[in-house]
């Protein structure tokens, strides 16, 4: 019986510090505070029930500590321990302040623009010296598959150029590719 109202306690004082209930469970507090001396009073021979209630005691007295935590922080205005943490923001859209864009331009067919897909090959490879990037280097004629396909991929969605970017992200080199719709990123 203990325990169920133990877990009945519980209940109503998240119900309490979800909102839902106006005030604290008081009653029903000092209704299970009343059985837990009452069965502390009584001499329980059986090392089991002993076990369980001292466990129920134990759970009961830390429920008590937060629960007081908790009405003390909403008295003061203070976020207290039942507050749920607020959703991380959305990402911002635009760049951010240690974003720093090396390369960009637009492709309309990359074999026809050989040479902007090699200078943003040269300038890939320049950012990942500067951030000493210890992978190895991509080959060219690799690299210029990838350009390919994620041209293929944004030209297949509706897009008839590609603009393609390098930036250096929080020490990160970064090749981004967007069409007029979509986005196809990859981190190098």
């Amino acid at each position: 019986m203990l325990e169920a109202e133990l877990r009945r306690l519980e209940a109503e004082y998240q119900m309490f510090f979800a909102g839902r209930l106006p005030r604290p469970p008081w009653e029903t507090r000092n209704r299970v505070g009343a059985l837990m001396k009452q069965m502390d009073r009584q001499h329980l021979t059986n090392y089991a029930d002993r076990f369980r209630f001292n466990t129920l005691q134990t759970r009961f007295s830390k429920f008590l500590d937060l629960w007081d935590r908790g009405l003390r922080a909403r008295e003061e205005g203070r976020r207290g321990p039942f507050v749920q943490p607020k959703s991380a923001p959305a990402p911002a859209t635009t760049r951010s302040a240690d974003e720093r864009v090396v390369y960009s331009a637009t492709i309309a067919d990359p074999l026809r623009d050989m040479e902007k897909v090699q200078e943003m090959y040269e300038q890939l490879a320049q950012a990942r010296r500067e951030s000493e990037h210890d992978a190895p280097p991509v080959p060219f004629h690799k690299f210029v598959a990838m350009v390919r396909k994620q041209h293929g991929e944004l030209k297949a969605q509706g897009s008839d150029e590609v603009a393609f970017r390098v930036a250096m992200k929080d020490g990160k080199v970064v090749r981004t590719a967007k069409g007029a719709r979509g986005d196809v990123s990859s981190g190098d």
